[in-house]
């Protein structure tokens, strides 16, 4: 087969159907950098997911004088130094607990006004107001039920609150919107398969002369065929290459500048650049494979080759 025909059969096919062309790189563009952000932001929620279970912790909330009043789990009156000891003392005997450590009601004072010092509730509290905890740091985040088990319920204990269940509805969240990504990308995905399959046949149809005088004189099926997959591969690697462009000044322009937020979120771990570079050759296969396939599939039925 002579590669110039071959060039010059897929330089005419691409200029005869060029609304259609543009429609195919358009919609190839769009359905695999949805892919591509799909498969980041899976990398994102699992970087996450790392970093922040490691820093989770849970809370035991101990009784304070108001809450005797007001809270049925304090019925018996503020957490006693007794309590305290043993509560502390079963901590430490727990396999699952790698860390506790105690924060007073003037801890917790401050560190209330210091995150919510602008609240108007914060001027009407006082630290006899607050709650001493326990902080407990898991060697198993997905142990908290043995903490809860074991405290909940006990006497001068008011609640037992797991950090992690506050992180699980935020990944819940992002793992929704990956999977209302995905749904996009794949209608997508579907409408540039569509595009795809008739602008060959469309092509296919404008050069059925020639085609029917090659296969006239013995051309082979594969000979016929491809100039039209070539030209579907070639429209579907210029999307795919757009594809990659978008990732990367997506990632440029919202992770590292202009949205800038990297240094304005810094308690989150976000995905590299190498993350970003190990998708773009799989989204270049996809673009160049994806396209062909359909072109030749579309092809054998209506060639009959």
């Amino acid at each position: 087969m002579r590669a110039q025909f071959v060039l010059s059969e897929i330089g005419v096919g691409l200029r005869r159907n060029l609304t259609m062309t543009f429609a195919v790189i358009v919609s190839v563009a769009l359905s695999l950098a949805l892919f591509g952000g799909s498969l980041l932001m899976s990398d994102q929620v699992s970087t996450m997911k790392g970093y922040w279970y490691d820093k989770v912790n849970v809370s035991i909330f101990l009784c304070n004088k108001s809450d005797a009043d007001s809270d049925p789990n304090c019925a018996k009156g503020a957490v006693t130094e007794d309590q305290k000891k043993q509560i502390l003392s079963d901590l430490h005997k727990m396999s699952v607990v790698e860390k506790v450590s105690y924060e007073s009601q003037d801890e917790a004072y401050k560190h209330y006004k210091e995150q919510f010092g602008d609240s108007p509730l914060a001027s009407s509290l006082t630290p006899d107001q607050m709650q001493e905890s326990y902080r407990i740091k898991l060697k198993n985040p997905q142990k908290y039920q043995v903490i809860a088990t074991a405290f909940d319920g006990r006497d001068g204990v008011q609640s037992v609150q797991d950090q992690k269940g506050i992180l699980d509805n935020l990944f819940g969240l992002l793992n929704l919107m990956n999977r209302a990504a995905l749904g996009v990308m794949a209608l997508m995905l579907i409408v540039a398969l569509l595009l795809i399959v008739n602008t060959v046949r469309v092509s296919a149809f404008s050069r059925r002369r020639e085609t029917g005088i090659m296969r006239l004189v013995g051309a082979s099926g594969f000979y016929i065929q491809a100039p039209f997959i070539m030209e579907a591969a070639v429209a579907g690697l210029i999307g795919g290459g757009l594809a990659c462009f978008f990732l990367v000044v997506g990632r440029y322009f919202t992770i590292d500048h202009g949205m800038a937020l990297s240094s304005k979120l810094n308690l989150i771990n976000f995905v590299g650049w190498d993350a970003v570079l190990t998708k773009l050759p799989l989204i270049l296969a996809t673009s160049v494979l994806m396209p062909a396939l359909a072109a030749f599939f579309a092809l054998r039925k209506y060639l009959k080759v």
